[in-house]
Protein backbone atom coordinates (compact mmCIF):
# COMPACT_ATOMS: atom_id res chain seq x y z
CA UNK A 1 0.00 0.00 0.00
CA UNK A 2 1.43 3.69 -0.82
CA UNK A 3 3.17 4.81 2.56
CA UNK A 4 4.03 8.42 3.07
CA UNK A 5 8.03 8.98 2.65
CA UNK A 6 8.89 12.52 5.13
CA UNK A 7 12.14 14.38 4.43
CA UNK A 8 12.38 17.78 5.82
CA UNK A 9 8.84 19.76 5.25
CA UNK A 10 8.28 18.41 2.09
CA UNK A 11 6.41 14.94 1.85
CA UNK A 12 5.56 12.71 -1.30
CA UNK A 13 3.32 9.24 -1.56
CA UNK A 14 4.80 6.70 -2.79
CA UNK A 15 5.90 2.66 -2.39
CA UNK A 16 8.18 2.07 0.60
CA UNK A 17 9.63 -1.56 0.06
CA UNK A 18 12.05 -3.36 2.46
CA UNK A 19 13.20 -6.62 3.31
CA UNK A 20 12.16 -8.87 5.82
CA UNK A 21 13.70 -11.35 8.01
CA UNK A 22 12.81 -13.79 10.51
CA UNK A 23 14.93 -15.47 13.20
CA UNK A 24 14.58 -19.52 12.84
CA UNK A 25 16.90 -19.68 15.51
CA UNK A 26 19.02 -18.68 18.45
CA UNK A 27 22.32 -20.30 20.14
CA UNK A 28 25.52 -19.60 21.31
CA UNK A 29 25.76 -16.32 20.61
CA UNK A 30 24.80 -16.93 16.76
CA UNK A 31 21.50 -16.02 15.35
CA UNK A 32 19.98 -17.94 12.00
CA UNK A 33 17.94 -16.01 9.47
CA UNK A 34 15.84 -16.26 6.78
CA UNK A 35 14.34 -13.55 4.25
CA UNK A 36 17.36 -11.49 3.49
CA UNK A 37 18.55 -12.22 0.39
CA UNK A 38 20.48 -8.74 -0.35
CA UNK A 39 22.33 -8.85 3.32
CA UNK A 40 26.20 -8.52 2.94
CA UNK A 41 29.14 -9.83 4.96
CA UNK A 42 29.92 -7.60 7.83
CA UNK A 43 26.53 -5.63 7.45
CA UNK A 44 24.76 -4.60 10.73
CA UNK A 45 21.20 -6.27 10.94
CA UNK A 46 18.45 -4.93 13.67
CA UNK A 47 15.74 -7.35 15.58
CA UNK A 48 12.44 -5.72 16.33
CA UNK A 49 13.38 -6.61 19.93
CA UNK A 50 16.05 -4.47 19.89
CA UNK A 51 18.81 -6.77 19.47
CA UNK A 52 21.67 -6.22 16.89
CA UNK A 53 23.70 -9.10 14.81
CA UNK A 54 26.58 -8.91 12.18
CA UNK A 55 26.38 -10.65 9.08
CA UNK A 56 29.24 -13.13 9.70
CA UNK A 57 28.05 -16.26 6.98
CA UNK A 58 25.94 -16.20 3.91
CA UNK A 59 23.97 -19.46 3.01
CA UNK A 60 21.55 -20.28 -0.06
CA UNK A 61 18.66 -20.38 2.48
CA UNK A 62 19.38 -18.91 5.56
CA UNK A 63 22.15 -16.36 6.97
CA UNK A 64 24.33 -16.60 9.91
CA UNK A 65 24.96 -13.33 12.33
CA UNK A 66 27.08 -13.21 15.30
CA UNK A 67 24.77 -11.31 17.64
CA UNK A 68 26.16 -8.39 19.40
CA UNK A 69 23.53 -7.21 21.77
CA UNK A 70 20.81 -9.65 22.86
CA UNK A 71 17.73 -8.99 25.09
CA UNK A 72 15.98 -11.71 26.86
CA UNK A 73 13.20 -11.44 24.43
CA UNK A 74 15.50 -12.52 21.29
CA UNK A 75 13.84 -15.47 19.90
CA UNK A 76 12.66 -17.67 16.65
CA UNK A 77 9.83 -16.09 14.72
CA UNK A 78 11.26 -12.61 15.62
CA UNK A 79 11.49 -10.17 12.69
CA UNK A 80 14.81 -8.83 11.63
CA UNK A 81 15.54 -6.02 8.83
CA UNK A 82 18.89 -4.69 7.38
CA UNK A 83 20.19 -1.57 8.83
CA UNK A 84 22.61 -0.56 5.64
CA UNK A 85 25.66 0.13 8.32
CA UNK A 86 28.57 -1.35 8.95
CA UNK A 87 30.48 -2.33 12.14
CA UNK A 88 32.40 0.68 13.78
CA UNK A 89 33.78 1.87 17.11
CA UNK A 90 34.59 5.02 18.58
CA UNK A 91 37.60 6.59 18.33
CA UNK A 92 39.98 9.80 19.11
CA UNK A 93 41.51 10.77 22.37
CA UNK A 94 38.54 10.25 24.33
CA UNK A 95 39.44 6.63 24.57
CA UNK A 96 42.70 7.35 26.58
CA UNK A 97 42.86 6.17 29.67
CA UNK A 98 39.88 4.29 29.27
CA UNK A 99 38.81 0.42 29.35
CA UNK A 100 36.06 -0.38 26.96
CA UNK A 101 35.05 -3.61 24.81
CA UNK A 102 35.12 -4.56 21.36
CA UNK A 103 31.89 -1.87 20.58
CA UNK A 104 33.54 0.98 22.53
CA UNK A 105 31.30 0.46 25.66
CA UNK A 106 32.90 1.54 28.84
CA UNK A 107 34.55 -1.70 31.57
CA UNK A 108 35.71 0.76 33.44
CA UNK A 109 32.54 2.33 35.59
CA UNK A 110 33.21 5.47 33.84
CA UNK A 111 30.30 7.05 31.21
CA UNK A 112 29.93 6.08 28.04
CA UNK A 113 32.79 7.83 26.11
CA UNK A 114 31.45 10.58 23.71
CA UNK A 115 32.55 9.90 20.15
CA UNK A 116 33.54 12.69 17.66
CA UNK A 117 34.68 10.21 14.99
CA UNK A 118 34.19 6.33 13.88
CA UNK A 119 35.95 4.05 12.45
CA UNK A 120 35.04 0.90 10.54
CA UNK A 121 36.22 -2.06 12.27
CA UNK A 122 37.47 -4.06 9.06
CA UNK A 123 39.56 -1.81 6.44
CA UNK A 124 41.76 -2.50 3.53
CA UNK A 125 45.39 -2.23 4.18
CA UNK A 126 47.29 0.38 3.03
CA UNK A 127 48.80 0.44 -0.25
CA UNK A 128 52.15 0.34 -1.18
CA UNK A 129 52.28 3.65 -2.39
CA UNK A 130 51.18 5.00 1.15
CA UNK A 131 53.76 2.74 3.02
CA UNK A 132 57.44 4.19 3.68
CA UNK A 133 60.46 2.35 5.30
CA UNK A 134 60.73 1.47 8.83
CA UNK A 135 63.50 3.79 9.83
CA UNK A 136 62.83 5.05 13.15
CA UNK A 137 63.26 3.01 16.35
CA UNK A 138 60.49 1.88 18.79
CA UNK A 139 62.70 1.62 21.92
CA UNK A 140 60.80 -1.32 24.37
CA UNK A 141 63.03 -0.52 27.05
CA UNK A 142 64.17 -4.57 27.26
CA UNK A 143 68.08 -4.68 27.12
CA UNK A 144 68.22 -7.82 24.91
CA UNK A 145 65.51 -6.04 22.14
CA UNK A 146 67.03 -2.89 22.05
CA UNK A 147 70.44 -4.23 21.37
CA UNK A 148 69.92 -7.51 19.79
CA UNK A 149 66.48 -7.39 18.38
CA UNK A 150 65.82 -4.03 17.41
CA UNK A 151 61.75 -3.45 16.94
CA UNK A 152 60.72 0.10 14.44
CA UNK A 153 58.21 2.62 14.39
CA UNK A 154 55.81 0.27 11.46
CA UNK A 155 57.45 -3.02 12.22
CA UNK A 156 55.29 -6.19 13.48
CA UNK A 157 57.15 -8.50 15.69
CA UNK A 158 56.11 -11.16 16.68
CA UNK A 159 56.65 -11.87 20.82
CA UNK A 160 56.48 -15.89 20.74
CA UNK A 161 56.71 -18.84 23.50
CA UNK A 162 54.83 -20.90 26.51
CA UNK A 163 52.36 -19.75 28.44
CA UNK A 164 53.94 -17.95 31.50
CA UNK A 165 57.48 -17.45 30.39
CA UNK A 166 56.84 -13.42 30.15
CA UNK A 167 55.46 -12.64 26.92
CA UNK A 168 52.92 -10.13 28.45
CA UNK A 169 55.59 -8.54 31.08
CA UNK A 170 57.59 -7.49 27.54
CA UNK A 171 54.39 -5.79 26.25
CA UNK A 172 53.47 -4.17 29.53
CA UNK A 173 57.05 -2.93 29.46
CA UNK A 174 57.38 -1.51 26.01
CA UNK A 175 54.09 0.31 26.59
CA UNK A 176 54.79 1.72 30.29
CA UNK A 177 58.57 2.85 28.27
CA UNK A 178 56.41 5.14 25.46
CA UNK A 179 55.89 7.71 28.52
CA UNK A 180 57.07 10.78 26.99
CA UNK A 181 57.46 9.72 23.49
CA UNK A 182 54.77 11.08 22.36
CA UNK A 183 53.56 6.97 21.36
CA UNK A 184 50.20 6.39 21.68
CA UNK A 185 49.41 2.66 22.85
CA UNK A 186 46.31 0.37 22.37
CA UNK A 187 46.32 -3.07 24.45
CA UNK A 188 44.22 -5.79 23.06
CA UNK A 189 43.63 -8.12 25.89
CA UNK A 190 41.76 -11.20 24.43
CA UNK A 191 40.25 -14.32 25.75
CA UNK A 192 42.21 -13.48 29.28
CA UNK A 193 41.10 -14.13 33.03
CA UNK A 194 39.31 -11.02 34.79
CA UNK A 195 42.20 -11.32 37.15
CA UNK A 196 45.03 -10.75 34.48
CA UNK A 197 43.02 -8.28 32.88
CA UNK A 198 42.89 -6.42 36.17
CA UNK A 199 46.61 -6.90 36.79
CA UNK A 200 47.42 -5.38 33.40
CA UNK A 201 45.16 -2.41 33.74
CA UNK A 202 47.06 -2.09 37.58
CA UNK A 203 50.40 -1.78 36.00
CA UNK A 204 49.78 0.41 33.83
CA UNK A 205 47.96 2.65 36.35
CA UNK A 206 50.93 2.63 38.45
CA UNK A 207 53.51 3.54 35.90
CA UNK A 208 51.54 6.05 34.73
CA UNK A 209 50.87 4.30 31.03
CA UNK A 210 47.13 4.36 31.37
CA UNK A 211 46.60 8.28 30.31
CA UNK A 212 48.07 7.64 26.91
CA UNK A 213 46.57 4.03 26.34
CA UNK A 214 43.04 2.32 25.59
CA UNK A 215 42.95 -1.11 26.29
CA UNK A 216 40.33 -2.90 25.03
CA UNK A 217 38.97 -6.49 26.40
CA UNK A 218 37.42 -9.31 25.65
CA UNK A 219 37.47 -11.64 28.20
CA UNK A 220 37.70 -15.19 28.51
CA UNK A 221 33.81 -15.80 29.62
CA UNK A 222 32.86 -13.29 26.47
CA UNK A 223 30.94 -14.75 23.64
CA UNK A 224 33.05 -15.87 20.73
CA UNK A 225 32.03 -12.88 18.87
CA UNK A 226 33.45 -10.25 21.20
CA UNK A 227 37.12 -12.33 21.31
CA UNK A 228 36.85 -12.05 18.09
CA UNK A 229 35.65 -8.48 16.82
CA UNK A 230 38.49 -7.20 19.94
CA UNK A 231 41.68 -7.32 17.66
CA UNK A 232 40.26 -5.47 15.01
CA UNK A 233 38.88 -2.72 17.54
CA UNK A 234 41.98 -1.74 18.64
CA UNK A 235 43.41 -1.76 15.06
CA UNK A 236 40.60 0.59 14.04
CA UNK A 237 41.58 2.72 17.38
CA UNK A 238 45.31 2.65 16.82
CA UNK A 239 44.59 3.17 12.46
CA UNK A 240 42.92 6.58 13.14
CA UNK A 241 45.42 7.95 15.11
CA UNK A 242 47.78 6.73 12.55
CA UNK A 243 46.10 8.57 9.49
CA UNK A 244 46.21 11.57 11.84
CA UNK A 245 50.24 11.68 11.40
CA UNK A 246 51.05 10.03 15.37
CA UNK A 247 52.93 6.92 16.07
CA UNK A 248 51.08 4.16 17.77
CA UNK A 249 51.81 1.07 19.26
CA UNK A 250 49.02 -1.29 19.37
CA UNK A 251 49.45 -5.16 21.73
CA UNK A 252 47.20 -7.77 20.50
CA UNK A 253 47.48 -10.51 23.87
CA UNK A 254 47.21 -12.94 22.57
CA UNK A 255 46.35 -14.07 18.82
CA UNK A 256 46.44 -17.54 19.88
CA UNK A 257 42.87 -17.08 21.69
CA UNK A 258 41.69 -14.75 18.96
CA UNK A 259 42.39 -17.97 16.47
CA UNK A 260 40.43 -20.21 19.02
CA UNK A 261 37.29 -17.94 19.15
CA UNK A 262 37.40 -17.86 15.45
CA UNK A 263 37.89 -21.26 14.93
CA UNK A 264 34.08 -21.75 17.46
CA UNK A 265 32.86 -19.06 15.44
CA UNK A 266 33.12 -21.19 12.73
CA UNK A 267 32.71 -24.45 13.88
CA UNK A 268 29.05 -23.44 14.87
CA UNK A 269 28.22 -21.74 11.51
CA UNK A 270 29.10 -24.97 10.00
CA UNK A 271 31.82 -24.02 7.88
CA UNK A 272 33.87 -26.62 7.23
CA UNK A 273 36.48 -27.49 9.46
CA UNK A 274 40.97 -27.81 8.12
CA UNK A 275 43.98 -28.78 9.62
CA UNK A 276 43.39 -28.83 13.81
CA UNK A 277 39.60 -28.11 12.90
CA UNK A 278 40.47 -24.04 11.59
CA UNK A 279 38.88 -22.76 8.96
CA UNK A 280 40.77 -22.88 5.49
CA UNK A 281 40.80 -18.95 5.93
CA UNK A 282 42.45 -18.74 9.55
CA UNK A 283 45.69 -17.57 7.64
CA UNK A 284 44.06 -14.47 6.21
CA UNK A 285 41.86 -13.56 9.61
CA UNK A 286 45.12 -12.28 10.71
CA UNK A 287 47.51 -11.52 7.66
CA UNK A 288 44.33 -9.21 6.85
CA UNK A 289 44.84 -7.32 10.67
CA UNK A 290 48.38 -7.16 10.88
CA UNK A 291 48.72 -5.84 7.30
CA UNK A 292 47.46 -3.00 8.59
CA UNK A 293 50.49 -2.05 10.63
CA UNK A 294 53.04 -0.19 8.71
CA UNK A 295 54.75 3.97 8.92
CA UNK A 296 52.62 5.47 6.30
CA UNK A 297 55.11 8.07 3.76
CA UNK A 298 55.27 11.69 4.41
CA UNK A 299 52.14 12.39 1.87
CA UNK A 300 49.99 10.13 3.62
CA UNK A 301 50.43 12.01 6.82
CA UNK A 302 53.60 10.58 7.90
CA UNK A 303 51.76 7.98 11.27
CA UNK A 304 52.78 5.13 11.93
CA UNK A 305 51.10 1.54 13.77
CA UNK A 306 53.49 -0.65 15.24
CA UNK A 307 52.15 -4.32 16.17
CA UNK A 308 53.34 -6.87 19.01
CA UNK A 309 50.81 -9.56 18.42
CA UNK A 310 51.47 -12.30 21.13
CA UNK A 311 51.38 -16.10 20.14
CA UNK A 312 51.56 -18.91 22.50
CA UNK A 313 53.39 -22.33 21.99
CA UNK A 314 53.16 -25.47 23.89
CA UNK A 315 56.28 -27.43 25.04
CA UNK A 316 57.73 -24.88 22.96
CA UNK A 317 56.91 -26.49 19.83
CA UNK A 318 57.12 -23.91 17.29
CA UNK A 319 56.22 -25.77 14.84
CA UNK A 320 52.84 -25.20 15.15
CA UNK A 321 49.95 -24.08 12.95
CA UNK A 322 48.93 -20.63 14.82
CA UNK A 323 52.46 -20.09 15.29
CA UNK A 324 54.46 -20.76 12.17
CA UNK A 325 51.37 -18.59 9.75
CA UNK A 326 52.02 -15.82 12.28
CA UNK A 327 55.92 -16.02 11.83
CA UNK A 328 55.21 -15.77 8.09
CA UNK A 329 52.65 -12.56 8.49
CA UNK A 330 55.41 -10.75 10.79
CA UNK A 331 58.60 -8.88 10.39
CA UNK A 332 60.39 -11.08 13.07
CA UNK A 333 60.34 -12.69 16.36
CA UNK A 334 61.09 -12.57 19.86
CA UNK A 335 61.02 -16.15 21.03
CA UNK A 336 60.44 -16.91 24.78
CA UNK A 337 62.30 -20.33 26.26
CA UNK A 338 60.70 -21.76 29.47
CA UNK A 339 63.78 -23.73 29.91
CA UNK A 340 65.67 -20.03 30.58
CA UNK A 341 62.77 -19.06 32.33
CA UNK A 342 63.48 -21.93 34.62
CA UNK A 343 66.65 -20.88 35.34
CA UNK A 344 65.92 -17.77 36.40
CA UNK A 345 67.34 -16.03 33.27
CA UNK A 346 64.75 -13.13 33.16
CA UNK A 347 63.69 -11.87 30.23
CA UNK A 348 63.67 -15.14 28.97
CA UNK A 349 64.46 -14.66 25.20
CA UNK A 350 66.17 -17.25 23.33
CA UNK A 351 68.20 -14.85 21.08
CA UNK A 352 68.92 -17.62 18.84
CA UNK A 353 65.84 -18.14 18.03
CA UNK A 354 64.59 -14.50 17.79
CA UNK A 355 65.30 -12.69 14.52
CA UNK A 356 64.09 -9.38 13.34
CA UNK A 357 64.10 -8.56 9.55
CA UNK A 358 64.39 -4.83 10.14
CA UNK A 359 67.59 -5.01 12.07
CA UNK A 360 69.85 -1.57 12.39
CA UNK A 361 67.68 -0.10 10.08
CA UNK A 362 65.73 1.08 13.35
CA UNK A 363 68.39 1.27 15.36
CA UNK A 364 69.56 4.64 16.36
CA UNK A 365 73.35 4.92 14.47
CA UNK A 366 75.63 4.95 18.11
CA UNK A 367 73.38 2.11 19.52
CA UNK A 368 73.95 0.09 15.87
CA UNK A 369 77.38 0.46 16.01
CA UNK A 370 78.17 -0.64 20.14
CA UNK A 371 75.93 -3.54 19.74
CA UNK A 372 77.53 -4.55 16.37
CA UNK A 373 79.02 -7.75 17.45
CA UNK A 374 77.87 -8.48 20.52
CA UNK A 375 74.67 -11.12 19.23
CA UNK A 376 77.54 -12.71 17.70
CA UNK A 377 79.57 -13.12 20.80
CA UNK A 378 76.53 -13.77 23.20
CA UNK A 379 75.50 -16.71 20.38
CA UNK A 380 79.12 -17.84 20.08
CA UNK A 381 79.46 -17.98 23.99
CA UNK A 382 76.48 -20.24 24.13
CA UNK A 383 78.11 -22.37 21.95
CA UNK A 384 81.03 -22.39 23.82
CA UNK A 385 79.38 -22.85 27.54
CA UNK A 386 77.71 -26.31 26.33
CA UNK A 387 80.96 -27.35 24.67
CA UNK A 388 82.67 -26.59 27.78
CA UNK A 389 80.05 -29.00 29.89
CA UNK A 390 81.95 -32.10 28.45
CA UNK A 391 84.60 -30.99 30.95
CA UNK A 392 86.93 -30.67 27.97
CA UNK A 393 89.99 -28.40 28.69
CA UNK A 394 89.89 -24.78 26.94
CA UNK A 395 92.78 -22.86 25.88
CA UNK A 396 93.18 -18.92 27.64
CA UNK A 397 91.51 -17.49 24.88
CA UNK A 398 88.74 -19.85 24.99
CA UNK A 399 88.50 -19.55 28.90
CA UNK A 400 88.29 -15.13 28.46
CA UNK A 401 85.28 -16.17 25.94
CA UNK A 402 83.44 -17.73 28.45
CA UNK A 403 84.21 -15.36 31.02
CA UNK A 404 82.98 -12.12 28.73
CA UNK A 405 79.79 -14.40 27.73
CA UNK A 406 78.99 -14.83 31.36
CA UNK A 407 79.64 -11.44 32.12
CA UNK A 408 77.60 -9.89 29.08
CA UNK A 409 74.37 -12.95 30.56
CA UNK A 410 74.29 -11.13 33.84
CA UNK A 411 73.98 -7.95 31.72
CA UNK A 412 71.03 -8.74 29.91
CA UNK A 413 69.42 -9.79 32.57
CA UNK A 414 66.30 -7.22 33.62
CA UNK A 415 63.13 -7.48 36.15
CA UNK A 416 60.02 -6.59 35.44
CA UNK A 417 58.19 -3.09 35.08
CA UNK A 418 62.02 -1.64 35.16
CA UNK A 419 62.32 -0.24 31.36
CA UNK A 420 66.35 0.87 30.54
CA UNK A 421 66.03 4.52 27.96
CA UNK A 422 68.22 4.26 25.20
CA UNK A 423 70.89 6.68 27.00
CA UNK A 424 71.33 3.88 29.73
CA UNK A 425 71.08 1.14 26.58
CA UNK A 426 74.35 3.22 24.96
CA UNK A 427 76.09 3.04 28.46
CA UNK A 428 76.06 -0.45 29.34
CA UNK A 429 76.83 -1.76 25.51
CA UNK A 430 79.71 0.43 25.50
CA UNK A 431 81.17 -0.52 28.88
CA UNK A 432 80.96 -3.95 27.98
CA UNK A 433 82.55 -3.23 24.35
CA UNK A 434 85.20 -1.50 25.83
CA UNK A 435 86.08 -4.01 28.55
CA UNK A 436 84.96 -2.57 31.21
CA UNK A 437 83.78 -4.84 33.14
CA UNK A 438 85.97 -7.63 32.46
CA UNK A 439 87.64 -6.76 36.23
CA UNK A 440 84.05 -7.69 37.54
CA UNK A 441 82.84 -10.90 39.13
CA UNK A 442 79.35 -11.69 37.26
CA UNK A 443 77.08 -11.91 40.46
CA UNK A 444 78.69 -7.99 40.70
CA UNK A 445 77.59 -6.91 37.05
CA UNK A 446 73.70 -6.20 37.72
CA UNK A 447 74.60 -4.10 40.68
CA UNK A 448 77.56 -1.71 39.23
CA UNK A 449 75.28 -1.67 35.94
CA UNK A 450 72.31 -0.44 38.25
CA UNK A 451 74.27 2.33 39.59
CA UNK A 452 75.71 2.83 36.12
CA UNK A 453 71.97 3.44 35.05
CA UNK A 454 71.27 5.99 37.46
CA UNK A 455 74.79 7.91 37.06
CA UNK A 456 73.96 8.14 33.52
CA UNK A 457 70.52 8.94 33.80
CA UNK A 458 71.70 11.96 36.01
CA UNK A 459 74.64 13.41 34.41
CA UNK A 460 75.65 11.27 31.41
CA UNK A 461 76.32 12.31 28.04
CA UNK A 462 73.90 13.38 25.19
CA UNK A 463 72.85 10.08 23.21
CA UNK A 464 74.85 11.51 19.75
CA UNK A 465 77.90 12.31 21.75
CA UNK A 466 81.00 11.43 20.09
CA UNK A 467 82.13 7.73 21.09
CA UNK A 468 85.11 9.15 22.69
CA UNK A 469 83.23 11.46 24.82
CA UNK A 470 81.21 8.38 26.25
CA UNK A 471 83.94 6.46 26.95
CA UNK A 472 85.79 9.25 28.94
CA UNK A 473 82.53 9.39 31.31
CA UNK A 474 82.00 5.87 31.85
CA UNK A 475 85.32 5.53 32.78
CA UNK A 476 84.88 8.43 35.31
CA UNK A 477 81.47 6.55 36.65
CA UNK A 478 82.66 3.38 36.74
CA UNK A 479 85.91 4.58 38.97
CA UNK A 480 83.79 6.15 41.58
CA UNK A 481 81.14 3.45 41.83
CA UNK A 482 83.61 0.30 41.97
CA UNK A 483 85.94 2.34 44.33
Amino acid sequence: MPDRVTTGSDYRFGLRLAERGIVVGVSDGIAWIRGLPTARLDELIACEDGSTGLVFQLGREVIGAIILSQTHALTAGMAVRHSGRRLEIGVGDVLLGRVVDPLGAPLDGMPQPVFDAFGALETAAPGIMERDFVSAPLYTGCKVVDALIPVGKGQRQLIIGDDGTGKSALALDTIINQRGRNVLCVLVLVGQTRSSVAGAIEALQKAGALEYTAVIVAEANALPGFRYLAPFAGCAIAEHWMRHGRDTLVVYDDLTRHAQAYRELSLLLHRPPGREAFPGDIFYLHSRLLERSTILSAACGGGSMTALPIVETEQGEIAAYIPTNLISITDGQIYFDSRLFAAGIFPAIDVGRSVSRIGGNAQHPAIKAAAGRIRLDYLQFLELELFARFGTRLEAEAEQRLRRGRLLREALKQDRFAPVPERAQLAWLLAYSAQMLDALAPAKVPAVLASLLKEVDARGPALDASRDAWLAALREMLAGIVA
